[in-house]
């Protein structure tokens, strides 16, 4: 269901929705509804303008511009359409990963202070990556008591969108369809959760409508550019020359304003959004003095930190396991033991030290991807192979894996590279309160005022929830060892 070609078929269901503005050109209201349209928006992810900026040897945020023109402007996808529809907003799913950071480190201090039953267990595992999840709640339910309850910047964009939408222009959520650019195919599994709809922040009864409605790769995305005979590589690398306001002045400001940047971080931070580096910035920035420190564990996917204090004292470990190798031996740590059926017995199972007692990781936090080298190595990621950039046709070569990890680190640089806002200058009074390039209190701010004009408990917006999932897979004697293998090809995804 969801691909390049359905993004094409609904666009060209009915005429778009035509939004009608007040004095200010702000708009209020929409007309159209009786001839079946929507309004249709886009969120982009850092780590597909990053594969878009390497392909086209351009940079992020020109590779940005080239999207917002395919999906928006004059010279894109609506010149060929039949009611030449197009996406009216098209935003950064980067604003909502910067929201995420700022959650996830108020979720992780919670429950270091006092752990309860809307808190998740320590150590607390990052739940952003769709694969993970999908194989945690096939083949090991016994972790997700661990799972941040914190949606994903694209689940929480999803959300904001269509509540927002919603609830000011006075339609249903199903006349507002937002597709994803997404670096990985896994991204249409989280898209597809019924915990991911309307129907829990809305208080529906029927299945509900998604927040996102369809998921699109890197990939996909020039495939779509194909579909319409689009030459990507000729869009224009400039800004459109102008945009519709979102219908909230502050949340036009949160999602749009240039006056405040949007960086991809460093490469401390790793190519997945930087969720575990800006909780060691956080701890570290809470305590004069404080060092966080790294150390290698068993490969390069795996990396053990802790922030030290003055005088040595450690106050917070944390780790980084990417890729399914890496994350079956934390899942087997943190196994609890079975009682021994025989007297006097051992503990059966799981990691245990002598006596008995669990040997799980003493880490309070671990940011856990399905894929080796993060989400930049995403499964829908533009490859070194791949027709656009190897060739096409006869000449087309298939390279192996050291081009492959040439071109990842090409398409890292390209992440990493991503400029700060231009006009944008902080005052001495701002930099007391920045972690990591991040305004705490601005987001919390911005996500108050979003409750309060949905009228929405912020609970029901920014958290979610797992389930065990009845699987066969991983149950046959020396199959689980081949769906890992499976899973963790160069590329990664479930």
């Amino acid at each position: 269901m969801q691909s390049h070609s359905e993004v094409l078929q609904q666009l060209d269901l009915a005429p778009g929705l035509r939004l009608k503005g007040n004095a200010t050109g702000t708009p209020t209201s929409v007309e159209g509804l009786e001839q079946g349209g929507k309004i249709y928006v886009a969120s982009v992810s850092p780590q597909s303008r990053a594969s878009i900026a390497a392909t086209f040897s351009v940079t992020e945020r020109e590779a940005g511009y080239m999207i917002e023109h395919l999906l928006s402007g004059p010279m894109g996808i609506k010149n060929r359409a039949i009611y030449r529809n197009a996406f009216t907003w098209v935003v950064d799913t980067n604003i909502a990963r910067e929201a995420c950071l700022v959650l996830g480190t108020d979720e992780v201090m919670a429950s270091i202070g006092e752990s309860t039953k809307s808190t998740p267990k320590m150590p607390i595992l990052t739940s952003s990556c769709p694969g993970w999840i999908c194989y945690a709640e096939k083949t090991h339910p016994h972790v997700l008591p661990h799972l941040s309850r914190l949606k994903s910047p694209q689940a929480l964009m999803g959300t904001l969108l269509k509540t927002t939408l919603s609830r000011k222009l006075g339609i249903p959520p199903d006349r507002i369809w937002h597709v994803a650019i997404m670096p990985c195919f896994d991204k249409k599994l989280e898209a597809s959760r019924e915990e991911l709809t309307d129907a829990v922040w809305g208080g529906t009864s029927t299945r509900g409508v998604r927040d996102v409605d369809s998921v699109i790769t890197s990939k996909e995305l020039l495939m779509l550019a194909d579909s319409r005979r689009v030459e990507f590589a000729k869009l224009p690398r400039t800004p459109l020359p102008t945009k519709i306001r979102f219908p909230d002045k502050a949340l036009d400001s949160f999602l749009f304003s240039s006056s405040r940047g949007c960086k991809n971080g460093n490469p401390a931070a790793g190519t997945s959004g930087g969720n575990l580096h800006y909780i060691l910035e956080f701890i570290a920035s809470q305590n004069r003095g404080a060092l966080v420190r790294s150390s290698r564990g068993r490969n390069a996917d795996v990396m053990e930190y802790s922030v030290v204090s003055e005088n040595g004292e450690t106050l917070f470990k944390a780790a980084r396991y990417y890729g399914f190798r890496n994350i079956q031996n934390l899942v087997r740590k943190l196994k609890p033991a079975r009682p021994s059926r025989m007297p006097g017995g051992k503990p059966i199972g799981g990691a245990r030290k002598p006596g008995g007692k669990s040997s799980g990781p003493d880490y309070a936090y671990v940011e856990v991807m399905a894929c080796p080298g993060g989400c930049t190595n995403g499964g829908g990621q533009i490859k070194v192979d791949d027709p656009v950039i190897s060739g096409r046709g006869e000449d087309q070569v298939r390279l192996g894996l050291p081009e492959q990890k040439q071109w990842l680190a090409r398409v890292d640089e390209a992440y990493f590279s991503a400029e700060d806002s231009q006009d944008f200058v902080p005052t001495a009074d701002d930099n007391k309160h920045v972690v990591d390039g991040i305004f705490p209190l601005y987001i919390k701010d911005t996500l108050s005022h979003w409750s309060t004009i949905t009228g929405i408990d912020l609970e029901r917006l920014v958290y979610t929830s797992y389930r065990e999932v009845i699987s066969d897979v991983g149950k046959n004697v020396g199959e689980t060892q081949r769906v890992i293998e499976i899973a963790g090809k160069i590329g990664g995804g479930w």
